[in-house]
């Protein structure tokens, strides 16, 4: 299985590329290797003149199409998810997420925009076909804070919603065994005595 994390801020460092690569962090623990993608590094040009047959769009249409679940992450501007987002998932095919279980990241100022993963970006990734859209994840600039020697640090209850977030990813979108409780039996080894 291929995990590709889109970080689909204009700018770097983000606090949505952390959120990307708390996510990484936490599938590497489960060997789960991923591919990244920065549309921030797409050609400009071709992304806002809608060039698909530019040879970095088309290698980073290439990337959405191998990929078996994908990772999105977002700022949210305005109440909804970034402009760089917005024209490299214009020119993904209609279908470019058929078959896929996508996990949306987003982060922005405050809480009130929160349901921009549900009224914005959900319906887009819809309609290019997703299998499964698992609930996303939303954190605030609060959450996400900048340290004084530069990096980031999450706040425990998003490092633990992370946590859940890529467990779910893990066991629905990977088929991989959950990390707690118990392992799944099969049906057909169930034995029951009345």
């Amino acid at each position: 299985m291929t995990v590709l994390l889109i970080a689909g801020s204009p700018s770097a460092p983000s606090r949505s590329a952390v959120l990307l690569d708390a996510v990484a962090a936490r599938l590497g623990e489960r060997s789960v290797p991923v591919d990244r993608l920065a549309i921030r590094e797409l050609a400009a040009h071709a992304l806002l003149l809608g060039e698909a047959s530019h040879p970095s769009v088309q290698h980073a249409v290439e990337q959405v199409r191998r990929a078996d679940v994908i990772v999105i992450a977002t700022p949210v501007y305005k109440a909804a998810y970034s402009g760089v987002l917005k024209v490299f998932l214009d020119l993904l095919p209609q279908s470019a997420l058929k078959g896929k279980t996508v996990l949306p990241l987003a982060t922005g100022g405050s809480p009130h925009h929160m349901l921009a993963l549900d009224y914005a970006l959900r319906p887009v990734l819809q309609s290019l076909a997703a299998r499964h859209i698992l609930p996303g994840v939303y954190a605030t600039d609060g959450q996400v804070t900048l340290q004084p020697e530069g990096a980031y640090q999450l706040q425990a209850e998003l490092s633990q919603r992370l946590d859940d977030a890529v467990e779910t990813l893990a066991s629905e979108g990977l088929k991989l065994p959950p990390t707690w409780g118990f392992e799944p039996v099969a049906f057909s080894r169930v034995r029951c005595s009345v």
